[in-house]
């Protein structure tokens, strides 16, 4: 199966990396090989409207302001890499017994996703659980490996390691919150994966880019930060979704014009968040 996915992630590494800063997008992938798309239901455009399209390409300045860079290129319908390897739908796949079952995961959202965005089916059948596990195995594991020794260089190299993770969100998930909605959602799994004052840090930076935020609702993080962020031994993790309808057009999965808007305004904040680690503000702050 690896063969089907010569690039499994990019990591790109600055010419100096400082402050212990790692920028990651573990959705945004969109190589589509011809099996799954023959073993699928639905049509292109409409599998792509589970990704966190165009991510990547909004954040890739990062490596130019001393982040470490890292970026799945494997697709969210075929593996979700922000799902624990044992979160197994039990309708997705077939004889899978008692995995570790939630809300999430029974609503199709687990590691071998059943369905992409309003519930569509991406198979019309379950997965053998042998051709499920291979899939994670190959797809998933590679994945979580690369993220954690790069958690492990940043804590040894700057005693300290800051994970900032990227993802989009569907506008439609923000309709029912009150007032204007954020553009941008922080999330830190309620305090678990990222120091109080690291956390508050990234949320002072972000609302002096000029973003409208919202910490932890309707979306805290899942299995990226519960894995890798253990904020008492200083290696933080926070995640940051950005609003899709910013930059594309949801429908077609196309950027719009606000993308190049978008990205600039990105491009601050994360040079703010990297100056900030590496001149010693944000690393003072992670030491809780």
């Amino acid at each position: 199966m690896q063969s089907d996915f010569p690039t499994l992630f990019d990591l790109v590494r600055p010419a100096r990396w400082t402050g212990g800063v790692i920028v990651a997008s573990p959705h945004s992938g969109r190589d589509y090989p011809d099996w799954f798309l023959a073993e699928s239901r639905l049509d292109l455009t409409t599998l792509r409207s589970s990704e966190d399209a165009f991510v990547d390409r909004l954040i890739a300045p990062a490596a130019t302001h001393g982040a470490v860079m890292l970026t799945s290129r494997v697709p969210r319908a075929l593996v979700d890499l922000n799902r624990a390897p044992d979160e197994i739908d039990p309708r997705a796949v077939e004889g899978s017994g008692t995995g570790r079952t939630s809300a999430r995961v029974l609503s199709g959202l687990g590691v071998i996703p059943r369905v992409v965005a309003h519930g569509r089916e991406i198979r019309p059948r379950p997965l053998p659980k042998a051709e499920a596990m291979r899939r994670i195995d190959a797809l998933w594991r590679p994945y979580h490996a690369a993220l954690a020794a790069l958690m492990d260089e940043a804590h040894a190299r700057f005693g300290r390691a800051i994970l900032i993770d990227f993802h989009s969100m569907p506008h439609a998930a923000l309709n029912h919150l009150p007032g204007e909605p954020p553009e941008l959602v922080l999330g830190n799994r309620n305090g678990l994966s990222a120091g109080r004052n690291l956390s508050a840090q990234v949320a002072a930076a972000t609302e002096r880019a000029g973003f409208r935020i919202r910490q932890n609702s309707p979306f805290a993080g899942a299995h990226v930060l519960a894995a890798h962020g253990r904020p008492a031994e200083r290696r933080h993790a926070v995640q940051i979704e950005i609003d899709r309808s910013l930059y594309m057009d949801e429908a077609t999965i196309t950027p719009h014009q606000g993308f190049a808007t978008l990205a600039e305004r990105l491009d601050g904040l994360i040079a703010a968040l990297i100056g900030s680690a590496a001149g010693g503000s944000l690393s003072e702050m992670a030491a809780e």
